[in-house]
């Protein structure tokens, strides 16, 4: 009894409270925690200083700094998966494939959180994104950009060109549509490629209503608006059959840049005279394109506007199952999506460094500087946030200058959210454990046939049937079966329950 006494008040003494296997925030006791957060972007010249700028705003308002790391756009997926299996110490991170390294255990279960410390941060963002984020066991294991609802891909095209030949852009939205704009470019715009594609950005399927059930690297999609959801091999349809003849045919007549098999996403430079490129995005997205080329462009969304579960998990940050902060995690990311300076600071830069403000409120970038000093029209930014990954984007200024952004950009987007129609295969995730090698199997096998083939480089009739061969060798009818049997449980128990909920 005197043992137990004893240990009862040492106990109470030093405020020990703590639950088991749950960490304690050293910002609990008035100390200021330092997180270790890594996200997507090539590392600017002045990161560092907006780093310092976000740590001195955000220890004074909640009592938590950031080591803010940004790994270039080809290394991050696999520089992430290095950290996640060697166990390496971080707390935040940008999670571009999401349902895997979820299901995998790297990040945090956040419900809980979302209910207490994190409601403001929970009721900011849209509720369909939440409903896409679930995983199977109910959990939520993110928290995603509160952006536009539905990407829909977009035909851009340089705006003097159109104006120029007075093209309406509206008259083309399917692939073949694009015929005589594309020779016509070719014959009386020598300057610039009629057609640009890279090894693996564009999934002119969604022109058909298709979606990916997995990843778009494992060829499987459904309807996104099919009630029976049919998952097939995209490979086997006769719409790629259509895409993949008119893509070759494309190449052949020297509309598609002979390098697009090789060619890394996104590697317009920027200035590049390119007639056609394709893009995901919400509205008034060409504003953005245009900074982004040097050059005004136009757009035409050309796929329907709808919600899907790639759409809503594009731009997650998850908090690392292992931290030592969670609490302080939290913190970060109510702060980040509540907190208009903050947010701002995160995308722009420094006001008076990075941008200006115009009369109207809106953000006018600085352009880079010579070494003398003096701007350089054209130069890269010193600092700019990588939008889509990092927060809401209703509490960012607009952006202003030679091309502004309206005003009502955000009620403009909220308008584009309210009108979108949900996949009926939304937030579904298909537990593919058990599959792991056959899924491994046929990634290898898209990465050997897919940037060929949908670049129109290669030969349909001879080499099509090969991929779809090698397909099944790897095993991909058993995944799809096994993918089917999850779905239609899945939408079985939704109807199920939808139906009990009406009653």
């Amino acid at each position: 009894m005197t043992i137990s006494i004893i240990l009862l008040l040492t106990a109470y003494a030093t405020g020990c409270s703590q639950q088991p296997g749950r960490n304690i925030d050293d910002n609990e006791y008035g100390e200021t925690v330092n997180l270790i957060y890594y996200t997507i972007g090539e590392p600017d010249k002045d990161l560092k200083l907006v780093n310092d700028k976000i740590n001195e705003i955000m220890a004074r308002k909640i009592g938590v700094t950031i080591t803010y790391i940004k790994i270039g756009w080809q290394e991050y997926e696999d520089r992430l998966n290095t950290l996640i299996s060697a166990g390496t110490p971080f707390d935040i991170a940008f999670a571009p494939n999401y349902a895997n390294t979820a299901m995998r255990g790297a990040w945090l279960r956040l419900n809980d959180y979302l209910t207490s410390l994190g409601k403001d941060l929970y009721d900011t963002i849209d509720p369909t994104f939440w409903q896409g984020l679930q995983m199977n066991d109910g959990g939520i294991y993110g928290v995603p950009t509160n952006k536009e609802l539905a990407v829909r891909d977009h035909w851009m095209y340089p705006a003097s060109i159109i104006n120029k030949y007075d093209i309406d852009i509206t008259e083309y939205d399917t692939l073949e549509s694009l015929e005589p704009l594309l020779r016509m470019v070719q014959e009386n715009e020598p300057a610039y490629i009629p057609m640009e594609l890279d090894r693996d950005s564009h999934n002119f399927f969604a022109l058909y209503g298709y979606e990916y059930i997995v990843n778009n690297k494992v060829p499987l999609m459904v309807k996104s608006l099919d009630a029976n959801a049919k998952v097939v091999n995209i490979f086997e349809t006769k719409e790629a059959r259509q895409v993949l003849d008119t893509l070759r045919r494309y190449y052949k007549e020297g509309f598609i840049n002979e390098d697009a098999a090789l060619r890394e996403p996104g590697g317009l430079k920027r200035g590049d005279k390119v007639f056609w490129k394709s893009s995901g995005g919400g509205p008034i997205s060409e504003t953005t394109w245009s900074k982004d080329r040097g050059y005004k462009v136009v757009s035409n969304p050309v796929t329907p506007s709808v919600v899907t579960t790639e759409s809503v998990r594009g731009g997650i940050m998850a908090v690392n199952a292992n931290t030592k902060h969670p609490i302080a995690c939290i913190k970060f990311l109510n702060l980040l999506n509540t907190d208009p300076e903050i947010r701002n600071l995160f995308n722009y830069g420094i006001e008076g460094v990075h941008y200006t403000l115009s009369e109207q409120g809106q953000a006018i970038p600085i352009p880079g500087k010579d070494s003398q000093g003096d701007p350089i029209p054209d130069a890269p930014a010193s600092y700019a946030g990588v939008q889509y990954t990092q927060g809401n984007w209703f509490i960012l200024k607009t952006m202003g200058g030679d091309n502004p952004e309206p005003l009502d950009k955000w009620e403009q987007f909220r308008k584009y959210n309210a009108e979108a129609v949900q996949s009926t295969v939304l937030g579904f995730t298909p537990d593919l454990s058990k599959q792991s090698a056959q899924i491994e199997n046929i990634e290898m096998i898209w990465k050997k046939y897919y940037p060929s083939l949908m670049t129109g480089t290669v030969d349909v009739d001879s080499i099509l049937p090969k991929f779809n061969e090698e397909l099944k060798q790897a095993g991909i009818e058993a995944v799809m079966k096994e993918v089917q049997k999850q779905l239609d449980a899945q939408l079985k128990a939704s109807s199920a329950l939808a139906a009990s909920a009406s009653q």
